[in-house]
């Protein structure tokens, strides 16, 4: 089998650009002889131009209207769609691309909560839909006391801190950075990722900027808690990754996350950041470990996604009649 990978995504530094990089590495190391994963910044043209058997959009924005051939499309979460009034911002462009992941032959989601959000906001039929978990990179596991002063040094870290990770170049309410920033604590709090301007207006906080994997697990080992402050999240991976590094998780109680951590964080009310850094002040070692999942367990599972996407016709989502009364909507209520 011949599979298109938009590899477009893989340069992000943030979730979705680990989310690529983390499993095209894993599908090339999981593929059976005869299996053939290409490439491709310019998907529609390879698929067609080279026979791809399916093509494979790790991210939304690479969903195509008319894909030359199946098309595989993972939906990390779909938190803006529920908040109808940024959805609404978005325009005819974002409603497009809710249209071509409806005609996907299947669409894979790292949880069970984002399977139900698809069903209901994209109008996708359940069998369409395929959950297959994300997991702790291999460079993500408990440093030794030389790496992390290392560390430390390189980005003037004080000796006891709260962490948290994610991307910064861009204000988005669901996080609730501002009021973290500005809940009291006794301890310093780390915030890791890449930032724009508005970034260096949150009062109070370290800012590492973006970091390599390898510094990313040291301040993981270094820190003493890290904090979760979104009000609803996909996956969660920093928590798996910080977990994998022996570092407490605490986290607003989302139902992904509950799903995917269940005993192993502590969680809060959503939107109570008091709460959360008080918590996170309290927690102690040794964390639990990470859920017992692979990026090798994630491939394997995708490529039967692929098998079963080239062999078989696409589910049908909901009844045609039903998104013609709604009309191009249908893709974003």
């Amino acid at each position: 089998m011949k599979v298109a990978f938009d590899s477009r995504p893989a340069s992000d530094p943030e979730g979705i650009g680990r989310y690529s990089r983390c499993l095209q590495a894993a599908l090339r190391e999981t593929a059976a002889a005869g299996d053939e994963l290409v490439q491709t910044r310019r998907p529609s043209a390879l698929a067609s131009a080279r026979g791809a058997d399916v093509f494979h959009s790790p991210w939304i924005e690479g969903a195509l209207l008319h894909s030359p051939c199946p098309m595989v499309v993972t939906v990390h979460d779909l938190s803006a769609l529920k908040r109808r009034s940024e959805h609404l911002r978005g325009g005819l462009r974002l409603r497009l691309r809710h249209l071509a992941v409806q005609r996907a032959a299947r669409v894979i989601v790292p949880t069970e909560t984002v399977a139900g959000d698809a069903v209901a906001h994209l109008g996708l039929a359940r069998e369409q839909v395929v959950v297959i978990p994300e997991a702790a990179h291999a460079t993500m596991y408990p440093r030794d006391a030389h790496d992390i002063a290392a560390t430390r040094k390189r980005f003037a870290l004080p000796e006891r801190f709260l962490m948290w990770v994610g991307g910064l170049r861009h204000p988005d309410p669901n996080k609730n950075l501002a009021k973290l920033a500005t809940a009291p604590r006794d301890i310093p709090l780390v915030m890791v990722g890449c930032t724009r301007p508005w970034a260096h207006e949150l009062p109070g906080v370290i800012l590492t900027g973006e970091v390599s994997d390898e510094q990313l697990a040291s301040i993981y080992s270094a820190a003493h808690a890290l904090v979760l402050s979104s009000t609803d999240e996909g996956f969660g991976l920093p928590a798996v990754e910080a977990l994998a590094c022996g570092t407490p998780v605490v986290a607003c109680d989302t139902p992904a996350l509950r799903e995917v951590l269940g005993e192993r964080a502590t969680f809060v009310a959503p939107g109570d950041m008091g709460a959360l850094v008080a918590a996170a002040q309290a927690a102690r070692r040794p964390a639990p470990a990470p859920p017992a999942w692979s990026w090798h367990d994630a491939a394997r599972a995708t490529w039967d996604v692929y098998t079963r996407a080239a062999a078989g016709a696409r589910p049908v989502s909901k009844p045609r009649a039903a998104r013609a009364r709604r009309g191009l909507s249908s893709a974003g209520s």
